[in-house]
């Protein structure tokens, strides 16, 4: 694979050791994604300066890991539309799909498609970012270097085709526009911020201070850690903690990873069912994303929820 430093031979146990080729493909950097990470990272770094600190900020921060890292990525991505793992209307769902845009880790026919082949060659020669290549690859590396089996249209058609038949989700493939969804979405937090800045303080300069300390925290330092909690699960998540199944590659049970990520990092027991709502299936295996879809069922509007105990492919249909 162009640009991809090769990974485990198909067919070989995860933990095996990996010798290298001796050649290597040269290596092309997606200087796109690249610059994007690293300027946000760069522009989080202001939030160690008192000037941009607000306590308002830090809440909407905090509340914007659950609002949009637990219901856009882990709820709706990830448990609903990578693994069908439920049902809800779709107004629902696509009000969820925005909120997970407002992530910025692209549309969901990429996502799911992504995802959907890391099961299916996980921790193979195929598999997208497997962290047996090495942790940082896993965690990050994956995303900025040119994999043509990740760019193809081959991917789409193969892993998201039920997805991308839906007009709603090809239209946000299409011209960047989940990207301008993430743009219009720190606008708002802007807009709100200094309207809200300006009647509590009464002048501009506070005003504005107020709104680039919410834009801040509550966009951009929210951004990179829901990045980084994501990131982990594929990394963290195939490396360190507990095997409860014998799932045939090395994803394991982290038990730091779900704490962060409100229930992602029971990984292990998710490749063991990957259609289970629930990724925590042991009492002490704490999953704030499947309450919220028991309480979802609970209000009617969330269905044919998959239990634990069943082994089925989420394989695309």
């Amino acid at each position: 694979m162009t640009g991809t430093p090769p990974l485990i031979a198909a067919g070989s146990h995860p933990k095996e050791s990996l010798d290298l080729p001796q050649t290597v493909a040269p290596i092309r950097v997606r200087w796109h994604y690249a610059f994007s990470i690293v300027l946000l990272h760069a522009v989080a770094l202001l939030a160690f300066l008192p000037w941009f600190f607000t306590w308002t900020g830090l809440i909407v921060c905090v509340l914007g890991f659950y609002v949009f890292g637990t219901l856009g990525i882990n709820l709706c991505y990830h448990r609903l539309l990578t693994h069908r793992a439920f049902t809800c209307p779709v107004w629902l769902e696509r009000t969820l799909a925005i909120l997970g845009l407002c992530c910025l880790q692209e549309a969901p026919g990429r996502w799911v498609a992504i995802h959907r082949k890391h099961h299916q060659h996980s921790d193979e020669q195929p598999d997208p970012h497997s962290p047996l290549v090495a942790f940082l690859w896993g965690h990050v590396g994956w995303l900025v270097i040119e994999n043509r089996d990740t760019e193809s249209i081959f991917l789409y058609q193969r892993y998201a085709r039920d997805i991308l038949h839906q007009p709603f989700y090809l239209w946000l493939e299409k011209k960047l526009r989940w990207l301008w969804v993430y743009l219009a979405h720190a606008l708002v937090f802007a807009a709100v911020g200094f309207v809200i800045g300006f009647i509590v303080d009464g002048t501009l300069a506070d005003a504005g201070r107020f709104a680039a300390s919410v834009v801040l925290w509550g966009v951009v330092v929210r951004t990179v850690l829901v990045w980084h909690i994501t990131w982990s699960v594929n990394s963290l998540s195939h490396l360190f903690g507990y095997q409860s199944h014998d799932t045939g590659e090395n994803s394991r049970n982290n038990w730091f990873v779900a704490l962060i990520s409100n229930g992602e990092g029971w990984h292990n027991n998710h490749h063991a069912d990957q259609r289970c709502a629930a990724h925590g299936w042991r009492w002490w295996e704490f999953d704030v994303t499947y309450l919220t879809i028991m309480a979802l069922e609970k209000l009617g509007v969330a269905g044919n929820v998959m239990r634990p105990g069943r082994r089925e492919s989420a394989a695309p249909r």
